[in-house]
């Protein structure tokens, strides 16, 4: 029996590996067949990076001749975009159901094509407009803007390049069409008959709004794509929202079947794996941060802006698609409350419980409330996705970015203590005591208490917070492209990058504070309460990466209660040092043009960029060791189980961030099967909505089976993992990035 259940999940990419995990082909999630087998054919196609690998660099340049008439960088950009439209190859594979592919290796390098520019990323546009207006509705308003006056030089030039930009995409549109109709003059039967619909449901979109699904879904999916051929990475935001109307008008009068639309939104989801190549991410030689760090996270349920129920039959059916075929180029985010309906918080935990980290959930019950304290609409607020990634924004109206620092790197400078240079040095002297010698003498009278050394840390943090604020966001970084689909550029005359949008955000986002909270309670306890030895020798005791020094290591790590247990003390620490970084930065919600709301995130530098700084910590780490992620506990230290982790993140006011944060969370497989197992993934979810929490992501996976994964990477091509606001195949992770994971604590 367990032997031709192994053989038939090897007919399937992704049931292959649930086989692995313990979901056997027969259970009723794993195993669900609602797709035709074309369809999950081309999936195994596109997963196995055959699509991916055929990506060419550019072969076309802008005229050397033209750049010398030395054009503005709107127009030298538009003028890429015009030969990336007529020159980028086309690629219609037979049986796919919607066409239009990001086609060039540069895009996927975060490059704009035929240009020295970099592209945009950390956005989610506003797909919803030219859905309800279509391209040429863009046009007109352009038109428009431009007759009414008003613009200087900058402004007319931006407008002029958008209008360059739509003829392109156009133009793009019309290589399609005329593929098409070659194809169609070539092929027989169903092969015929499907280009035919495909041409059928392109011909009008994206120029004039849709009028069908698969118009819209059509529609949708090339504004996305050009601009992803053109080196921009958008988050496609709220897809049931943008397209559940149609849908509901095409299966009121019979035009289309349940079945039809979910066959349709797989192809969507498929082709959104068409930079998968099995070789590592943004198209490297080698493995680095995974092979789908694209921010094209979708966003799902939720309210309308009127604060109407979402969900709806496109919810359901894309939840589906997910739960069979287990595409994780897409990272799913589905907003959660009090309110959400019991069939889509089961659907969540069934998926979740596949493993992949793929859905991960928004209160939204918390978020819109937090938004509108801030200053947005209401109606705004209720319409929040994310930035591509996790970071909330209010979607078509945003250009975004962060600024991230380490929390932990601030208290280092406060305590003398270097990753590179010595600041103290110790040594053990006959009669078993410790002579510590530094640099910074009278250490001891500068903090003599616990509340001078953090009054010292939150003057440190006060400072760098100041530093951030009175940055200035804007960029010199040509977007025509990317600034059409952004509210208020084209009213304004000015660019995504230049305060064009309704709001450009620059969100400061402070990393490590769960282990600044775990070394502050330790150096209170040990030092100014136990005094079992002075602030200088502990320094020296950390300079030294704990040499000499194991029990006492060890003794910290095991009796010690850190951040994640529920443990009054240690969350009463967390509440301050978050307190004070959110009132630090609440006190500047605006400057140099710019919103500044606070956020929480390591997004993986807790591996990269902060790693090489930090040196060993009070809380018993040694120097190099893979600390907290995002707003999580750090690794190992988290030991009552996933409530408790709950309880303490959320024991904070996470009113005071607007730009939010993240919770990670590794269960075991083995305690998520069967109906109770269900039972305790959605009592999760709904612990977390209650006690106020953000966002949530939920991993289940067996570190056992990722140990077997980073020995024999052969052996597992599609094990997907979540890293932080995406999901990535573990094999295209490097070992430290693979570690990352292994390293989060497994929750029972």
């Amino acid at each position: 029996m367990q032997a031709a259940a192994m053989k038939a999940a090897t007919r399937h990419p992704r049931q292959a590996r649930w086989a692995h995990q313990g979901f056997g082909v027969a259970t009723p999630f794993a195993g669900t067949v609602r797709l035709s087998r074309a369809t999950r054919d081309l999936a195994t196609r596109y997963l196995s990076g055959e699509i991916g690998r055929a990506v060419q660099p550019t072969a076309f340049a802008v005229d050397p001749a033209w750049l010398a008439t030395a054009p503005t960088p709107n127009r030298h950009y538009a003028e890429a975009v015009r030969l990336i439209a007529a020159q980028a190859p086309l690629r219609i594979l037979p049986g796919e159901r919607l066409v239009g592919a990001a086609t060039l290796r540069e895009a996927a390098q975060h490059l704009t094509p035929a240009t020295p520019f970099r592209s945009i990323s950390h956005t989610t546009l506003g797909f919803e407009k030219p859905l309800r207006i279509g391209y040429a509705g863009l046009r007109a308003q352009i038109a428009a803007r431009l007759a009414r006056g008003g613009l200087d030089v900058a402004g007319v030039d931006l407008l002029e390049s958008m209008t360059i930009c739509l003829d392109a995409a156009t133009h793009w549109h019309a290589r399609h069409v005329a593929a098409l109709e070659r194809l169609v003059a070539e092929a027989r039967g169903d092969e015929r008959r499907n280009y035919e619909q495909v041409l059928t449901a392109l011909r009008p979109v994206p120029e004039q709004p849709p009028q069908t699904f698969r118009e819209a879904l059509q529609a949708l999916w090339m504004l996305w794509d050009f601009q992803r051929l053109c080196g921009n990475w958008s988050g496609i935001g709220r897809i049931d929202k943008m397209l559940g109307p149609f849908l509901a008008r095409d299966l009121a009068t019979g035009a289309i079947t349940l079945d039809e639309a979910r066959e349709l939104l797989a192809h969507f989801w498929i082709k959104g794996c068409e930079w998968t190549n099995g070789q590592g991410h943004q198209m490297s030689e080698g493995p680095g941060s995974g092979d789908a760090q694209f921010y094209q996270n979708i966003v799902l349920a939720g309210v309308d802006e009127q604060g109407r129920p979402v969900a709806n039959a496109v919810t359901d059916l894309v939840l589906e698609v997910v739960e069979e075929l287990h595409i994780s180029d897409f990272p799913i985010a589905v907003r959660i409350g009090a309110a959400t309906p019991e069939r889509i918080l089961r659907r969540i935990a069934a998926i979740q419980r596949l493993g992949g980290g793929i859905i991960a959930v928004y209160n939204e019950d918390r978020i819109p409330r937090t938004l509108t304290a801030f200053g947005y609409p209401l109606e705004e607020a209720r319409d929040f996705a994310n930035d591509g990634c996790w970071e909330i924004l209010i979607p078509g109206k945003t250009s975004f970015g962060y600024q991230p620092f380490d929390v932990l790197l601030l208290l280092q400078e406060v305590l003398g203590l270097s990753a590179t240079e010595p600041v103290a040095r110790h040594e053990k002297v006959e009669c078993g005591e410790w002579r510590t010698h530094s640099p910074q003498p009278g250490m001891t009278e500068r903090f003599p208490d616990f509340e001078a050394l953090y009054a010292a840390f939150r003057d440190r943090l006060a400072a760098k917070v100041e530093e951030l604020t009175t940055t200035v966001p804007f960029l010199d970084l040509p977007c025509p492209l990317l600034s059409l689909l952004v509210d208020d550029c084209i009213e304004r005359g000015r660019a995504y990058t230049q305060g064009g949008p309704r709001y450009t955000v620059r969100s400061p986002h402070a990393g490590g504070l769960a282990d600044v909270v775990n070394s502050l309670l330790v150096i209170r306890r040990l030092v100014y309460e136990a005094h079992e030895f002075t602030l200088e020798r502990l320094v020296g005791i950390l300079q030294s990466d704990w040499e000499d020094q194991e029990p006492l290591r060890l003794r910290i790590q095991r009796d010690f209660d850190f951040y994640g247990n529920d443990s009054a003390e240690v969350d009463a620490l967390m509440q301050r040092v978050f307190n004070d970084f959110t009132k630090l930065v609440g006190a500047v919600r605006e400057r140099n043009g710019a919103l500044r709301p606070a956020g929480i995130s390591t997004f993986g530098r807790e591996v990269s960029a902060y790693r090489p700084h930090r040196t060993a910590t009070a809380a018993g780490n040694r120097k190099g060791a893979i600390l907290a992620a995002n707003f999580s506990p750090s690794p190992g230290t988290d030991k009552r189980g996933p409530t408790a982790v709950i309880r303490s993140h959320c024991a904070v006011d996470f009113g005071r961030l607007p730009c939010g944060t993240v919770l990670d969370l590794k269960i075991l497989p083995q305690s998520v099967k069967g109906e109770a197992g269900l039972q305790a993934l959605m009592g999760l979810m709904r612990s977390f909505v209650q006690l106020g929490g953000i966002f949530m992501q939920t991993d289940v996976v067996d570190n056992d089976l990722l140990r077997d994964a980073q020995a024999h990477p052969e052996k597992y091509p599609n094990l997907s993992v979540r890293i932080s606001g995406w999901s990535a195949r573990f094999a295209t992770l490097s070992k430290n990035w693979q570690d990352m994971i292994i390293n989060r604590t497994e929750h029972g």
